[in-house]
């Protein structure tokens, strides 16, 4: 394959191996999800898009802080994709029960982030319902599931990417990711899927 190929780094948010700063901060392009925080310090700050999970308890935390503007991967970010359309979160996740109603809890927090983003200068791209359809379904993800198991925004960014970029133009590397965490991310699935495009070439870890 030829050197000439731009360098792409997708950052997860699990531990690094090493301090990778320099190496993502040299790359042409640079793809971050949500809230990094365990990779501060050793992933650089380039941030060229920054995937967000526009829904439940994660995302009204980041709107609620007031430094989260101020962060220095939001800082950094030169797009803010929001992953999830509100018509599939309205038809597909999990709605608070009544008491967390109560207590401000919602399941769709686009608007606002729109509203705030926004105002903090950022490009905002809300990712049409066709896109989480087709990645569930590249997961194997049957309709039947749907309202059980939620890919995580990860595997989105990185399904993301390989659709956008071709492989005859960039070297996509990948980092941060443990494969592990809240319960209903389809985790074994995911590791394999990735572990396929590692196989094939198409991905390589940065190690």
């Amino acid at each position: 394959m030829s050197s000439s190929r731009k360098k792409l780094v997708i950052v997860g948010n699990g531990a690094l191996p090493r301090d990778l700063s320099a190496e993502i901060d040299a790359a042409q392009f640079a793809l971050r999800f949500n809230e990094p925080k365990a990779s501060i310090g050793m992933s650089g700050t380039r941030t060229d898009l920054l995937m967000m999970a526009n829904s439940s308890k994660p995302m009204q935390r980041r709107l609620d802080d007031p430094d989260f503007p101020h962060s220095p991967i939001f800082v950094a970010a030169k797009e803010i994709m929001l992953a999830y359309h509100p018509r599939i979160i309205e038809k597909y996740f999990i709605k608070p029960n009544i008491l967390s109603r109560l207590k401000g809890r919602r399941v769709d927090w686009t608007w606002r982030a729109i509203d705030e983003f926004g105002a903090a200068g950022k490009e905002i791209r809300v990712m049409p319902p066709q896109f989480y359809l087709a990645g569930c379904q590249e997961l194997g993800l049957p309709e039947a599931k749907m309202h059980e198991v939620f890919p995580s925004t990860g595997y989105f960014g990185i399904w993301y990417i390989l659709q956008h970029f071709p492989r005859e133009a960039w070297d996509i590397r990948l980092c941060g990711f443990s494969w592990e965490g809240w319960k209903r991310h389809a985790w074994a699935d995911e590791r394999k899927w990735v572990a396929d495009k590692v196989e094939n070439g198409r991905i390589t870890l940065l190690e």
